[in-house]
């Protein structure tokens, strides 16, 4: 467990400088809340940190999902438990605007296939498609979001 928080520090850290020093102050989440956000508990886990050019959540999935692009969004996963399929790249199938700058479609034609567990971490740049194609149990990560 310490790992996990570890890790996620060091992703917030990292989001931080890219971001430069603006004279925000530092963000401390407590584990109780980081747990929740992580356990599926809150309906597929929910927002740690958020500031203008970052966003940092726990998800939890017990199933496959849609595809998503984010025209502005670069995502970082961190796998804390479980396992997942996720496809990155291709072509996204079916996709439409669901709020600006983010689209939901229905699958992917190509793409790289990753099998995440436990452990990995994956960058999914702006403007890649990708999908939790497969859950075969449930997955928990956490999930940084590096805003242009």
């Amino acid at each position: 467990m310490r790992l996990r928080f570890l890790v996620l520090a060091g992703l917030m850290m990292a989001a931080a400088l890219a971001a430069g020093d603006n004279g925000r102050p530092v963000v401390f989440v407590g584990h109780e809340q980081v747990m929740a956000a992580l356990d599926g508990q809150t309906h597929g886990g929910g927002p740690l940190v958020k500031a203008p050019d970052l966003l940092v959540m726990g998800a939890h999935r017990a199933e496959a999902g849609h595809v998503e692009v984010h025209d502005k969004e670069t995502d970082v996963f961190y796998i804390v438990d479980g396992e997942a399929t996720l496809i990155t790249g291709g072509k996204m199938l079916g996709g439409k605007v669901t709020s600006p700058g983010q689209w939901l479609g229905a699958s992917i034609e190509g793409g790289e296939a990753h099998h995440l567990v436990k452990g990995d971490v994956i960058v999914i740049p702006a403007g890649i498609p990708h999908w939790f194609k497969s859950v075969p149990h449930t997955v928990s990560y956490f999930v940084v979001k590096v805003l242009k």
